[in-house]
């Protein structure tokens, strides 16, 4: 879920939201006011300190932390020139006491920032409430995804599975908008999670048979295979992926077509994928002309942060919007 942050109203809607987040996990009362306190600082820093040009991304996560509520401070503000500094109590550039980075830092089971003075900060916080699943438990999993304007469902999914044959992502993105499209994408999700353990063209092949009720779908599946040093791509539609190691990012291919209509070729592409290196997918509610070197030490930051900061900077206006990091440890 996206909240906007652009005056005082905000601040309460992000707390409210962050609270009922982690009570639907089943957190505790002392976990709940840690995540209420957590958005209050984000959203009055956005405020602040980004002249109120910012939003708070929260969601609940599963993946090698465990199982939690995540919230990430977006905005396009003056970025913070000396992190070190802002961490500590009593620092300030805007006249207040100085204590809300460091609030934060202090809540959260897992810490993070990406700023860039001139160019705007990123901030995650995450705050754990039960263990990783047996799927998830070997893989970093960082998502942002926002709803098209207007609508009150997203028409996008990803699923992510691991099994014997590697470590599985999903991006789904129904066609058009609205409840239709997520109905669409819902399909596609259910029968991956089904079928998760077949090869990669089997499995895109399943799910273009099984969408032909419904208006159709872009989805991509991509496969890290760990003991072959590779990834397999599937993909039909407008769903991008790339690999990225380092400053490096190489796009992977998928061919035209509608899952559940037209879906001329359905073919695996493989990938070298080294040590440390992520994947990154995302529905074209994000233009794909981000390049990653354009964001020195990016790639090595936490998923959330590098899916957090492309969403921040590629988002287009009208769409449904996901964009899916994942990175095996």
């Amino acid at each position: 879920m996206i909240t906007a942050v652009s005056d005082q109203s905000h601040v309460g809607e992000a707390r409210r939201v962050a609270g009922e987040l982690a009570r639907n996990g089943g957190a505790n009362e002392t976990q709940r006011a840690r995540a209420a306190l957590i958005a209050t600082e984000m959203a009055t820093n956005i405020l602040k300190h980004a002249r109120g040009e910012g939003m708070i991304a929260m969601d609940r996560f599963q993946d090698a932390l465990g199982a939690g509520v995540e919230l990430l401070a977006i905005d396009k503000g003056p970025g913070i020139a000396d992190l070190q500094a802002s961490l500590a109590d009593g620092y300030s550039t805007a006249g207040s006491p100085g204590t809300g980075l460091g609030a934060i830092s202090r809540q959260a089971d897992l810490f993070g920032v990406y700023s860039r003075p001139g160019l705007g900060t990123v901030i995650q916080a995450r705050l754990v409430d039960g263990p990783p699943s047996k799927i998830a438990s070997g893989t970093d999993i960082g998502v942002v995804a926002a709803t098209y304007p207007g609508e009150t469902v997203c028409g996008d999914r990803w699923a992510f599975d691991a099994n014997g044959r590697g470590r599985t992502l999903l991006v789904a993105d129904g066609s058009g908008h609205g409840l239709q499209a997520a109905r669409a994408a819902d399909l596609a999700t259910k029968i991956f999670s089904e079928h998760g353990g077949e090869d990669c063209v089997s499995l895109v092949e399943r799910m273009h048979r099984g969408l032909a009720p419904t208006r159709g779908a872009a989805l991509a599946v991509a496969r890290i295979d760990l003991d072959e040093a590779v990834i397999r791509f599937v993909g039909v539609g407008n769903i991008a992926g790339a690999v990225v190691a380092g400053a490096d990012a190489r796009q992977m291919v998928s061919h035209n077509g509608t899952a559940g209509h037209v879906a001329p070729r359905i073919r695996e592409f493989t990938y070298p994928f080294a040590t440390a290196s992520c994947v990154i997918m995302h529905s074209d509610g994000l233009s794909n002309r981000w390049r990653i070197g354009d964001y020195p030490g990016l790639a090595a930051c936490h998923p959330s942060l590098i899916a957090a900061v492309l969403f921040r900077d590629f988002r287009r206006g009208r769409d449904d919007a996901t964009i899916v990091v994942m990175r095996p440890r």
